[in-house]
């Protein structure tokens, strides 16, 4: 059921968009383009500019200067309702005294459509709701009243469907249900929904494209993968994720390898993961691809190997066991492991060797802040 075949797609364009309020910046001259059809996240902490980009694009906020064009339409100044865009927020805002089937027909009777009920059922079958057509609001649970409000904006055709925090309200494992179905709704009706949230595993889980917002700029764009595996920033690599980020100093950039001196170790790079090629750096590695071994003991992968760590701390977390790993220069690091019950978990005290393979690793330039993204996480 694709909404989008209605009228050629058209990419959302924001051009050095600013948004200046009495004490702050809030945006600052944000130039993004999300394609027609694609699923976009803007990731980022509390105040880093994302819900005031969401509400210019939906016309409640008037841009200090810049542009917004859909297609080669410019709607920078259109008045809310004149914009073929829709926003589901948090609260929902359904109406608690109309049944299921008259919220999501509301916009339809106000502009007169015909077919009203046909299109209402087609709308609560793509949300998986048909049977709860005559509840009302209050009887439903929060996942189905997210439905409901979903189904409401969609049942307008909207070019573009805005998400705000959409799924702040439900606890972890509705949460999580819940992202799967707004991705295969997405896809399903293949309209263009750009989906605000400071919550990095529901950006990762259902969006093509993700913009790290950071103090009203983009820090970083691309895939969720892309972000993961290769931060340009620390902030990226500290918010999206966690990393260990290790002093170290260029001793040589040749060819497709860089070398880094780190505390008496020489580790290597892939060229196309060092985003500095000289001085002093920030070597990066995330904790799941950093191997451990009992002192002395092989290690499966070997790569950058380092001697000497002391086990500090061990959370059994199920699916993996989280460690701390003391090194000689004094920094822990953190090492995620798989419970496969390949061996036992190492116990707190155990001298032991870390290693991983230079493919995992990135650098970042020593001028950034290593703490940057740590403490903004919600």
């Amino acid at each position: 059921m694709s909404l989008a075949a209605d009228r050629a797609s058209r990419s959302l364009r924001l051009t050095a968009l600013t948004k200046e309020f009495a004490t702050f910046t809030a945006v600052r001259s944000l130039d993004l383009e999300v394609p027609a059809g694609s699923f976009f996240a803007l990731l980022g902490p509390s105040g880093c500019g994302k819900t005031t980009t969401l509400r210019m694009v939906a016309g409640l906020e008037v841009p200090t200067s810049g542009s917004i064009h859909l297609g080669d339409d410019e709607i920078t100044y259109e008045k809310p309702y004149r914009r073929p865009v829709n926003t589901v927020f948090q609260n929902y805002a359904l109406f608690p005294h109309l049944d299921i089937h008259e919220n999501v027909a509301f916009g339809l009777r106000r502009r007169k459509v015909k077919d009203v009920d046909r299109q209402v059922k087609e709308m609560l079958a793509l949300v998986e709701l048909e049977s709860q057509a005559k509840k009302k609001p209050p009887q439903m649970s929060g996942g189905q009243q997210q439905r409901v409000a979903l189904a409401r904006a969609l049942i307008n055709r909207p070019e573009v469907l805005l998400l705000d925090e959409p799924l702040g309200a439900l606890d972890l494992k509705l949460r999580r249900a819940m992202q799967i179905e707004l991705k295969r709704i997405q896809t399903e009706v293949g309209l263009t929904f750009v989906h605000v949230t400071h919550d990095q595993e529901e950006a990762m889980t259902m969006a093509d494209t993700i913009a790290v917002m950071n103090g009203g700029v983009i820090e970083q764009m691309g895939s969720p993968a892309e972000l993961y595996e290769n931060p340009r920033t620390t902030f990226v690599a500290n918010f999206l994720g966690q990393s260990n980020l290790i002093a170290g100093s260029v001793a040589s950039a040749e060819g497709d390898v860089v070398r880094v001196d780190m505390h008496g170790n020489q580790v290597s790079i892939p060229a196309e993961r060092a985003h500095a090629r000289s001085g002093e750096g920030w070597v990066g590695i995330r904790p799941e691809k950093v191997l451990l071994a009992p002192a002395g003991e092989p290690i499966d992968a070997p790569g950058n190997h380092l001697t000497g760590g002391i086990v500090t701390d061990v959370s059994f977390v199920g699916v993996s066991t989280q460690y701390l790993v003391q090194m000689p220069w004094g920094q822990e690091l953190m090492a995620f492991e798989q419970n496969t019950g390949r061996r036992a978990v190492l116990a707190k005290g155990t001298k032991v060797d870390v290693s991983w393979r230079p493919e995992f690793s990135f650098l970042l330039p020593a001028s950034q802040d290593v703490n940057a993204g740590v403490l903004e996480e919600a």
